[in-house]
């Protein structure tokens, strides 16, 4: 792995590395098929706090350097990608907060996570996935309280978190100038998860609708001020989009394991097809791929780390990881050949998993939009 990581981290990777092998990798095949969401082995993931890592160090987090941290995402990615991006999802539910959140709120969420919980980040509506602006969830101001209206959907970890960062519209005349984010705890009457989303990938993952009627929540509950709310999304976003790039590297890990493993196996003509060249150039073209996303991860996760402007940095580690990842995973599928497209094998589930990377937290569209807007002067 080319991630240049702390002695601390080496040490937890290998543990993690043990926890995949042994608790994830295999069992997540089952649920798979069966779309149940696996609670055991996230009680057991709960218990070495691997969902704490973003946690800052002050909060009670291990003090990780970002790099540190992608490094054991793509080795849960590796072992399976609806899990990571549930560990992954935590992190994401907690940065509007750490980004924008006072410092009891910022308590609060971090208390949760360490203590066992999920949080999830409610952005996404139904007729408005790449358009905030045409949301219609609303928050009106009444008393020393706000009333949220609305529903959103596709929200990672959305049936099981214990608290959601929900986008609403304060004041609908000026469009995302007038989007605000609220910290709502799970049980605040009002708030339910509806439809769950039966997915053709990462199916480990908890994906569902959240249902806001009449949601009742104290004016404290509002992260920064009225109006801040497009603002503190998209900086969510900016550091949620390398996060997806580190996961869908693990997937492009797995998918270049199994090929390998395969092709050492498979004979034809009388001999491994490993030992053909055209195997050998496919592999070897995997690989450059798979480096070239996990420099492009590491650089957007170490200028996060420095303070610095990350945007464009973070959509192109987001934007070429999983759209390597698509290419790579289907390309193991053709090294199969038939078996490929069998669920016998599991390189057809490494491509059902790496197509959502290409969609989520902004499709790649998305992503070249952004890109553009910060690399064509002004």
């Amino acid at each position: 792995m080319a991630y240049l990581i702390s002695d601390e981290a080496k040490d937890l990777l290998q543990d993690v590395h043990e926890f995949c092998e042994n608790e994830v990798k295999e069992q997540c095949k089952e649920y798979d098929k069966s779309g149940e969401w696996p609670k055991e082995i996230y009680d057991k993931a709960i218990e070495m706090q691997l969902h704490s890592l973003e946690i800052p160090e002050e909060y009670g987090g291990p003090g990780l350097s970002r790099v540190d941290i992608a490094a054991l995402i793509e080795e849960m990615a590796r072992a399976d990608a609806g899990f990571a991006t549930t560990i992954s999802a935590s992190g994401l539910g907690t940065k509007p907060v750490l980004i924008a959140g006072n410092e009891e709120q910022k308590k609060h969420v971090c208390e949760v996570i360490v203590n066992g919980g999920f949080g999830a980040f409610a952005l996404t509506e139904p007729g408005a996935g790449s358009d905030p602006a045409a949301g219609t969830t609303t928050a009106k101001k009444d008393g020393d309280s706000y009333v949220l209206n609305g529903r959103k959907c596709f929200i990672t970890n959305g049936g099981i978190a214990d608290f959601y960062c929900v986008t609403a519209l304060t004041d609908k005349s000026k469009g995302v100038k007038g989007m605000s984010i609220f910290l709502i705890d799970a049980g605040t009457p009002g708030l339910s998860s509806g439809h769950e989303e039966d997915k053709m990938g990462i199916r480990t993952s908890n994906t569902a609708d959240v249902v806001l009627e009449d949601v009742r929540v104290p004016a404290e509950n509002l992260l920064g001020n009225e109006g801040d709310g497009f603002k503190i999304a998209m900086q969510t976003l900016d550091q949620a989009r390398a996060w997806m790039g580190v996961v869908s590297t693990g997937i492009s890990q797995r998918a270049m394991d199994e090929s390998i493993a395969y092709c050492k196996e498979r004979v034809q003509f009388g001999k491994p097809v490993i030992k053909f060249q055209a195997m050998q150039f496919k592999i070897a073209d995997m690989a450059i791929k798979i480096e070239t996303s996990r420099q492009m991860n590491a650089y957007a996760l170490n200028l996060m780390d420095m303070g610095k402007r990350h945007s464009k940095e973070a959509a192109i580690a987001k934007c070429y990881a999983s759209d390597k990842a698509m290419e790579i995973a289907t390309e193991a599928v053709q090294m199969f050949g038939g078996y490929g497209y069998s669920r016998e094998y599991p390189v057809e589930k490494l491509m059902r998993d790496a197509k959502i990377f290409q969609i989520f937290e902004g499709s790649n569209e998305i992503q070249r939009i952004v890109i553009a807007n910060n690399t064509i002067p002004r």
